[in-house]
């Protein structure tokens, strides 16, 4: 009881000194996300189908996220799997570790699952998947005072297999704790609807099972909480976990967090949930909390880097008219000279590509909705247009 009480209050002094405060650093790093990066990712994971847990898909896909790991620059000795079986079939988690510099032997869990049961699954959870690989990309040399896990589950939809494994294999060994964990951050289905979007995001703690870890459930998710209206334009709805997989950590009495959508789009489990359904906009800011937060949880450092001081220039980027019937207007800061502009439709296919125009003609384009993605050779930015005549 006193040890909980120790990291319970030392959760809320953490919160109230910085959840509390905006943190130009933190922010910079968020402006890092780009709405072009989460929507190829959220295509390609689209692409590999249905990722039934073991199945050539699932394989497949756990390859992918292996690959991404290695083009951020994380090592073989990074970079770790986790083979179990369900129904009989062979499928992995796929664990990516960065070391802390203060508490490296404590570890925050940022998790999703990447497999899927009906369909592709592109909500359910390629959103959580798209956010945990921009999350590793931006933080991937930032130096954080405790360690970080990135863990992608398999066998979720089987009844959490994949986390229950990993929690009686990895974190404990015979019976014996192996792994110092101060807080397990989920993130499953927060696609959104492209048809109703969303401004608000669910943000869970845990109220149920084991009452030990209540509190510093609740304080670790209003922190998170806190960090989502700091870092991202979305609006906070408090409430409870369930089903997913922080609950096998829930279970051995550690602390859990996570982010699910709201409204829920129902399109979970179904053929409906397909990149024509999510709303990439959604997963984005989805992501800038994400992120936010994953560094307030793992103390990132605030110290900004020469490169990092230098970004987040597009951010100011003004494109008008919106809707817009002719020429679409971009409006960048003076001293950006090379860029190119790709307007793509919500299907991700690329309708019109310019470069270096300030002015750009869309007469030719159908009414709708589309992404517009500013680019140089650092930098991307997304701003979604109307196309109405």
């Amino acid at each position: 009881m006193k040890k909980l009480t120790t990291l319970l209050l030392l959760s809320l002094a953490t919160y109230n000194v910085q959840a509390q405060s905006f943190v130009q650093a933190y922010q910079n790093r968020v402006n890092q996300v780009t709405q072009a990066n989460i929507t190829s990712l959220l295509q390609d994971f689209a692409s590999f189908g249905t990722k039934t847990s073991g199945s050539v898909a699932n394989n497949n896909t756990l390859n992918w996220l292996k690959g991404k790991y290695q083009t951020y620059g994380y090592t073989a000795g990074q970079i770790t799997e986790d083979s179990f079986t369900v129904n009989g079939n062979t499928t992995k988690n796929l664990v990516v570790t960065k070391t802390g510099t203060v508490y490296p032997n404590t570890y925050v869990i940022i998790c999703g699952h990447y497999d899927t049961i009906v369909g592709p699954g592109v909500s359910d959870n390629g959103s959580g998947t798209s956010i945990l690989l921009e999350a590793a990309r931006i933080l991937k040399d930032i130096p954080t005072e405790y360690s970080i896990k990135f863990i992608h589950f398999s066998g979720e939809e089987q009844g959490l297999v994949g986390s229950h494994h990993y929690v009686d294999n990895v974190v404990f060994q015979n019976d014996v704790r192996q792994l110092n964990l101060r807080l397990v951050f989920n993130i499953d289905q927060v696609g959104g609807k492209l048809s109703a979007p969303s401004n608000s995001i669910k943000c869970e703690s845990d109220q149920s099972g084991l009452p030990g870890n209540n509190a510093a459930s609740l304080s670790f998710t209003q922190q998170l909480a806190a960090c989502t209206t700091l870092y991202s334009p979305l609006q906070t709805v408090m409430s409870n976990t369930y089903s997913s997989d922080y609950i096998p950590f829930e279970e051995i009495g550690d602390i859990i967090t996570g982010f699910y959508e709201t409204p829920q789009s129902m399109n979970e489990h179904t053929a409906n949930d397909t990149f024509a359904n999510v709303n990439p906009t959604y997963v984005f800011n989805v992501g800038k909390a994400a992120i936010g937060a994953l560094q307030h949880f793992a103390v990132a450092t605030t110290n900004l880097s020469v490169n990092e001081a230098s970004v987040g220039s597009l951010e100011s980027v003004k494109v008008y008219p919106n809707p817009v019937k002719n020429i679409l207007n971009i409006e960048l800061p003076n001293h950006i000279k090379d860029f190119h502009v790709e307007i793509t439709d919500m299907s991700g296919k690329l309708v019109l590509k310019s470069e270096n125009q300030k002015e750009i003609n869309v007469s030719a384009l159908e009414n709708g909705v589309y992404l517009s993605s500013i680019k140089t050779d650092n930098e991307s930015v997304t701003r979604k247009i109307v196309i109405k005549k």
